[in-house]
């Protein structure tokens, strides 16, 4: 089961809104097929494994780390059929699929057809892999990681803006590589006026995919000529705005290649919540929040940050003026700040990077596997 989560791990970044899936198809002791899925669309785990296995699968036993789907309503055939007639003795699962399509009813019909099937070998370590996939199904909203750079004394910018740069060249490129994993990256649109960001994966491979650039603009102030609208038509990007958007700046954003959504406010500003649900029903389903203060403040107030990347330069800004990580007005006592679980600390380069989990969990709705 190990060697098909490392298996799995290879799809990362290319399979959404897909779960990432390894497959090992063992006969007397030894490794007959393989494979993992690829990207939605193409082939599942499963299947790559068998075509590997060819008739040495009759009386083997499959190893998989999420159960196999045994529903229609996606672009690829049901893997449990194949599996039931491939002669396959025994499969392990190492995980049930949240996904309320699949759950328990795969392993149910290929117990009903006589295999024997047994789940939960490294179940923890499978849902770990798919934590993203896990939370879009269960909330139906994409799984929030909120970056930032910041100094040692927790600014992310000076004064008047400046921010660049203050984690080194590792950091950025470890950055990058994460932009090329997630479905979206997130930015507020004082963001865009302050940095005129492309947002797009440079410090990576040139194939990279790119994320969807997505920018909360509730008056639609963003310039035409910002450097996030360039290359709009090659990698794509979504302004989310509210009615009080102009009808002609709509026009001439959509003009420019943008999609633009109208969405409710909240204070003033996009609802934070709203613009989630409605990428997460577009099948986004993880996004990074590369925001300012205020946007930072907002994610971590609505309870809708599900992972922090902090990237902590070894040096101090000071200054009562700066910018700080979170912006807003302060809780009146420690009491009410947000306690933050998991901490991982590491260091790339000059900086060390604090990943940590904030408490704020809550899971609703179900989206399916493609």
């Amino acid at each position: 089961m190990r060697r098909a989560l490392r298996l799995a791990e290879k799809g990362r970044g290319r399979t959404s809104p897909n779960p990432m899936v390894g497959a090992v198809i063992v006969a007397r002791r030894e490794i007959v097929g393989q494979g993992y899925h690829h990207r939605a669309g193409e082939p599942h785990a499963e299947i790559l494994a068998l075509d590997a296995a060819g008739a040495r699968a009759r009386g083997a036993t499959l190893y998989v780390t999420l159960e196999p789907c045994c529903h229609t309503r996606k672009r690829t055939p049901p893997c449990v059929p194949t599996l039931i007639h491939s002669g396959l003795k025994r499969i392990v699962v190492a995980m049930p699929d949240p996904n309320a399509l699949v759950k328990r009813r795969g392993v149910a019909r290929l117990r009903q057809a006589g295999i024997e099937v047994s789940v939960g070998c490294l179940g923890e370590e499978a849902e770990r892999l798919n934590e993203i996939y896990v939370h879009w199904v269960r909330t139906g909203r994409p799984f929030v990681i909120m970056k930032a750079a910041m100094t040692l004394d927790g600014k992310i910018a000076t004064a008047n803006g400046q921010s660049k740069w203050i984690s080194g060249e590792e950091a950025r490129r470890q950055v990058h590589r994460l932009r090329s994993q997630v479905d979206a990256v997130m930015v507020g649109i004082g963001t865009v006026l302050q940095d005129d960001p492309q947002l797009t994966a440079r410090l990576v491979d040139r194939h990279a995919r790119q994320p969807l650039r997505v920018i909360l603009d509730s008056r639609l102030r963003i310039p035409l000529r910002a450097r996030v609208l360039s290359q709009a038509r090659q990698a794509g990007v979504l302004i989310a705005t509210t009615r009080h958007a102009p009808p002609s700046r709509i026009a001439a954003l959509k003009q420019r290649g943008a999609e633009v959504l109208i969405l409710p406010a909240e204070h003033g500003n996009v609802s934070l919540k709203a613009c989630l649900t409605t990428l997460g029903r577009q099948g986004i389903t993880s996004l990074l929040l590369e925001g300012g203060s205020e946007v930072n403040a907002s994610a971590l107030r609505s309870g809708l940050l599900d992972r922090l990347q902090l990237y902590v330069a070894p040096a101090l800004l000071g200054g009562q003026d700066a910018k700080g990580l979170i912006g807003g007005a302060s809780p009146a006592s420690i009491s009410a700040s947000w306690p933050l679980n998991d901490l991982q600390v590491q260091q790339v380069g000059k900086d060390l990077l604090i990943v940590a989990t904030p408490q704020n969990k809550s899971t609703t709705r179900s989206r399916r596997k493609q």
